[in-house]
């Protein structure tokens, strides 16, 4: 897909690599940009960079979803790429204890970081398959693939995102609709900074430029998983070739954070 003239929608649009996304799919040259989060100012600031429409949406809100979607399309025109980019990553809780992050949370984690993802593809769905076309680009993690040390919510909702990912890729591929599913590891974002030092930072930390570099060539080429940091890819094989070791290695990776 070349996002040249075409209209699309970024969760999450006022930071991060969601700002990233706005700002480079100007410069592709976009017809519209309607830059999407809670925090007005910031979305209004960077939807006037990228000569966009800013939009105040909470993502674990159906409602919200559905009437940011119905909106867009009948009032700027039809939605070619919805950029399902808002999530979070701040569970609190114990990470020794895998069972302490408390439930509140945990619900929180699974509006934001899964759901969001169901609801703009109910909204979005009837439109795109009426065109026979659309795309689909979903922030999820590397923790999607592998998992998150310290962070049982995260890794979970976002195994959960990468799955909606694969079943919404399966499901509508012969009706034209794409997806692509982004699975970075660190990245410069107020979410890393709030993170601060852990496991998530061994591999390097990548700029939201650089990410956005690697969705553009994602789009191009239709490419299902999108990773900027390409040795994930080898700890999946390894993974997958063998999950005990896999695990046994992981816990001992575990026992390193816990102790400093």
């Amino acid at each position: 897909m070349k996002v040249a003239g075409k209209i699309i929608v970024v969760t999450g649009g006022a930071d991060g690599i969601g700002k990233a996304l706005c700002e480079r799919f100007h410069r592709e040259g976009a017809r519209k940009i309607v830059v999407v989060d809670r925090n007005a100012a910031g979305a209004e600031k960077v939807a006037a960079s990228v000569n966009g429409i800013a939009r105040v949406c909470d993502v674990s809100r159906e409602e919200d979803i559905r009437s940011l979607v119905e909106e867009t399309e009948k009032n700027i025109g039809p939605i070619a790429l919805f950029v399902s980019n808002a999530g979070i990553g701040d569970f609190g809780g114990d990470m020794t204890n895998v069972a302490s992050q408390p439930t509140e949370q945990w619900m929180r984690g699974w509006g934001v970081n899964v759901m969001a993802h169901v609801y703009a593809a109910r909204a979005c769905l009837p439109h795109m398959l009426k065109r026979g076309e659309g795309y689909f680009l979903n922030t999820a993690s590397a923790a999607g693939l592998l998992n998150q040390i310290g962070n049982a919510c995260y890794g979970v909702t976002k195994h959960a995102a990468v799955g909606f990912a694969e079943i919404l890729a399966i499901t509508h591929r012969d009706q034209g609709i794409r997806v692509s599913v982004l699975c970075p590891q660190a990245v410069d974002t107020p979410l890393l900074r709030l993170a601060g030092e852990g496991p998530q930072n061994v591999d390097g930390v990548l700029s939201p430029e650089q990410v956005a570099q690697d969705v553009i060539e994602a789009l191009d080429q239709d490419t299902f998983l999108v990773l900027p940091h390409k040795q994930v890819l080898d700890y999946m094989r390894a993974k997958t070739a063998n999950y005990d070791r896999w695990i046994g290695g992981m816990a001992k990776f575990a026992r390193l954070f816990k102790k400093s």
